[in-house]
C-alpha cells in the first residue's frame, strides 16, 4: 500500500512540475529517472539495513557529541543563569551551538578539506546524474556551507550564468540545509530523518529543476565549477574569529525571526480562536491536508501534518519543528517520518529573500532575475521538500 501511495505522490509533483515547466517539450526524463532511483536505494539502505541503520545512528551520535562540546562554551557564558528545573533554553541548547559548528566548518574549509570533499564528490554526482559540473558542485556545498555564503564561493562565475542555471542554484539553495544547523535540527527531528533528508535534498531539487527548468548543460554556456579563490589569504585565527561571528549573527538572526514569527502565529491562532472558534494553524491545515494525504500521510494526520507543512511555508523550519514537537507524540510513524523529512529545509518566503538579496549583492542583473522568478522558485524548492518526504513515506 505504501508503495501504491509513493508512485501516487511522484505523479501528483510530476504532473504539477509539468503544468508550471518552462520548457516540457525537453523535460530530462531519463536524468530524472536515475535519479529517482537512486534516491529509493538511500532511503532503502539508511531506514532498512543494518549497515544504514548503524551509519545513521553513527553520524546522529556524532552531532550529539559535537552539541556537548559545544555545551562548553555555552555554560562558560551562561551557565551562572538559572532556570526552571527540567526546562529547555531554546537559545543556549539549540541556537548557540551553531557558533562552535560554525567555527569547524571554517577550519575545514581553510585547511582545504571542504573544498576537495565538495569539488570531487560533486564531480561524481555530475556523472552519475547527468547534470552540469557547476549545479552538481553547488548542490553538495550549499548542504554543507548553508546560504547566503555558498554564493560567495562562485561569486565570479554568477554574472556569467545563464537564467535556467540560475533557477537551478537557487533551487539547490533553498532545498538544502547547512552542515552548522545540523545539530539544532536534530535537537528537535529525531536524527536519522535528518541526515537522510540531507542526502535527499541534494537529487530532489536537481530532479525539479529537470522538469520545471529543463536544459541540457551541454547547451549553457560553459562555467567552471571552482571555488572563487582569496587572493590573498588571511591569517588562522582571523578567520575563526571571522566564522565565529558569523555564527554567533546567524543564531541572533533566527532567534530574532523565531520571536517574531512564533509570536505573530500566536497573535493570529488567539484572534481566530476568539472571533471564529477555530486557530489560524487549524484552518491552514485543513487547507494542506489534501497536500499532506496525496503524498502518504495517513488520513488521521493529514490536518495536522498539513499545519505544520503550512507554517513552514510562511514561517521557517524551527517554529514548524517546535509545532511537530508538540504533537509528534500523536502522529503515525509514517506521518513522522513525511513531516520530519519534510521540514528539513530552508523552502519559505523568508529565504526566497535571503538568496535574491545575496545575489543581487553580487550582481545586480542576476538579482533581477531571482527576483522575477521567485514564486516558482519557491515552488519548485516546496515539490523538492515533497519529493523528499513521498520518497521516505514509501519505505514506511
Amino acid at each position: 500500500m505504501s508503495i501504491i501511495k509513493g508512485i501516487v505522490a511522484l505523479l501528483f509533483i510530476f504532473a504539477l512540475g509539468f503544468l508550471v515547466s518552462s520548457d516540457r517539450k525537453n523535460i530530462r526524463y531519463k536524468q530524472m529517472a536515475r535519479m529517482v532511483i537512486l534516491q529509493l536505494v538511500i532511503s532503502f539502505v539508511c531506514l532498512h539495513t543494518m549497515g544504514g541503520i548503524k551509519a545513521l545512528s553513527s553520524v546522529s551520535g556524532f552531532f550529539s557529541w559535537l552539541m556537548n562540546q559545544a555545551a562548553g562554551g555555552t555554560d562558560f557564558v551562561f551557565g551562572g543563569f538559572e532556570f526552571t528545573p527540567g526546562g529547555s533554553v531554546f537559545f543556549l541548547n539549540v541556537l548557540m551551538p551553531v557558533v562552535f559548528i560554525s567555527a569547524l566548518v571554517g577550519i575545514l574549509n581553510y585547511i582545504k578539506v571542504l573544498p576537495f570533499v565538495i569539488k570531487w564528490v560533486g564531480r561524481g554526482i555530475s556523472k552519475i546524474t547527468g547534470m552540469g559540473e557547476l549545479e552538481s558542485y553547488f548542490s553538495i556545498s550549499t548542504a554543507v556551507l548553508g546560504q547566503p555564503e555558498v554564493f560567495l564561493t562562485i561569486k565570479e562565475q554568477i554574472p556569467k550564468l545563464s537564467t535556467k542555471q540560475l533557477y537551478t542554484i537557487c533551487a539547490s539553495g533553498l532545498s538544502a540545509v547547512s552542515a552548522a544547523m545540523l545539530a539544532g535540527y536534530m535537537e528537535m527531528v529525531e536524527g536519522k530523518f535528518v541526515v537522510v533528508a540531507v542526502f535527499l535534498n541534494i537529487f530532489s531539487a536537481l530532479i525539479i529543476s529537470c522538469v520545471v527548468n529543463p536544459y541540457d548543460p551541454k547547451d549553457e554556456e560553459v562555467v567552471e565549477a571552482t571555488i572563487s579563490e582569496i587572493k590573498e589569504k588571511e591569517p588562522f585565527f582571523q578567520m575563526l574569529g571571522t566564522y565565529i561571528l558569523d555564527g554567533f549573527h546567524l543564531a541572533i538572526t533566527v532567534a530574532a525571526m523565531l520571536i517574531g514569527f512564533v509570536a505573530l502565529v500566536t497573535f493570529l491562532n488567539n484572534s481566530f480562536d476568539f472571533l471564529f472558534h477555530i486557530t489560524f494553524t487549524e484552518i491552514l491545515g485543513w487547507v494542506f491536508s489534501p497536500i499532506a494525504f496525496i503524498i502518504g500521510d495517513p488520513h488521521e494526520d493529514m490536518v495536522k501534518v498539513g499545519g505544520i507543512m503550512a507554517t513552514k511555508l510562511i514561517t521557517n523550519e524551527f517554529v514548524a519543528m517546535g509545532n511537530l514537537g508538540e504533537i509528534v507524540h500523536s502522529l503515525t510513524p509514517k506521518g513522522a517520518a513525511i513531516i520530519s523529512t519534510y521540514l528539513v529545509s530552508f523552502a519559505n518566503f523568508g529565504t526566497v529573500g535571503i538568496i535574491s538579496g545575496s545575489i543581487s549583492a553580487i550582481d545586480k542583473t542576476q538579482g533581477m532575475k531571482v527576483a522575477k522568478f521567485s514564486m516558482k522558485l519557491l515552488l519548485g524548492a516546496t515539490m523538492a521538500s515533497l519529493l523528499t518526504a513521498s520518497i521516505v513515506g514509501i519505505f514506511f
